[in-house]
């Protein structure tokens, strides 16, 4: 299937590494052009040279914090400058939290409301308008099953999810007319480095048996008994950044092997 991405720019935050780096793939291997952004600046530029050799495209890597108005005026600036815009927007930087809600000090809620919904305010703005320019496009963001089925043990990451969940519908609705497709993706369980290193860490001191721990998890929260793979999720992705999705916007998708307790 033809899914017509050939030729497009496509600029993914967080895309060093996990589903980030899985989405810039899947879109490189449809042709597309690619702006990556992640704060390590070593991974992230081995990772771009890796893409635009094995794909054939070009691949710019912004080194960058877009937890910080600074980290998103410059993630533009270079996407301008490199590409004139882009036509497609993945929001996907982002990070889990453990905290407590009468424990956890503002500092560490602004941070996370910074990172996980600033920062798309932040890109629609700097952004979109370069859309407009080029005859349309398309945002998404990788929100959380966590935006409407939250864990317990990281209240301010289920928050702040559930409010970039509604800043997505409320951006489409906006951005609708001017061809622009805005849609909001919620995984589930996907393996990522970052639920390795946590496995091990807990299993640390219990024989590191980091996989069974992994499995229990996955017995626990997912109808199918396991883990996605974060190419499972980036394909997803990459099918609603095609023209095939066309008559998809304003909505949140779930992605989550049967996770979510409703209908």
């Amino acid at each position: 299937m033809d899914l017509e991405l050939r030729g497009k720019v496509a600029l993914v935050t967080g895309a060093s590494v996990g589903i980030g780096l899985a989405i810039a793939e899947g879109l490189a291997a449809e042709g597309c052009d690619l702006v990556m952004a992640a704060r390590g600046e070593e991974r992230l530029t081995s990772e771009a040279a890796r893409l635009a050799g094995r794909y054939g495209i070009r691949a710019r890597p912004v080194a960058c914090d877009v937890g910080d108005a600074a980290g998103v005026a410059a993630l533009v600036e270079a996407a301008e400058a490199a590409f004139g815009g882009v036509d497609i927007l993945i929001n996907n930087a982002g990070s889990g939290s453990n905290e407590t809600i009468l424990e956890a000090s503002d500092d560490k809620w602004q941070a996370y409301w910074e990172l996980h919904v600033m920062a798309a305010v932040r890109l629609a703005r700097g952004l979109v308008p370069s859309m407009i320019r080029r005859g349309g496009g398309v945002v998404l963001h990788n929100a959380s099953i966590c935006a409407v089925q939250p864990l317990w043990y990281e209240p301010i990451y289920n928050v702040t999810k559930a409010a970039l969940m509604m800043f997505s519908k409320t951006l489409a609705n906006e951005v609708a007319t001017q061809n622009i497709r805005v849609n909001c993706v919620n995984p589930g369980l996907v393996l990522t480095p970052d639920w390795i290193k946590t496995a091990k860490q807990l299993t640390a001191d219990t024989g590191g048996d980091w996989e069974g721990h992994l499995q229990s998890v996955a017995d626990e929260h997912a109808a199918n008994k396991r883990f996605a793979t974060p190419e499972e999720v980036a394909n997803f992705f990459v099918f609603l950044c095609s023209s095939k999705a066309s008559y998809s916007l304003g909505s949140t998708y779930f992605v989550d092997g049967g996770m979510l307790r409703t209908a």
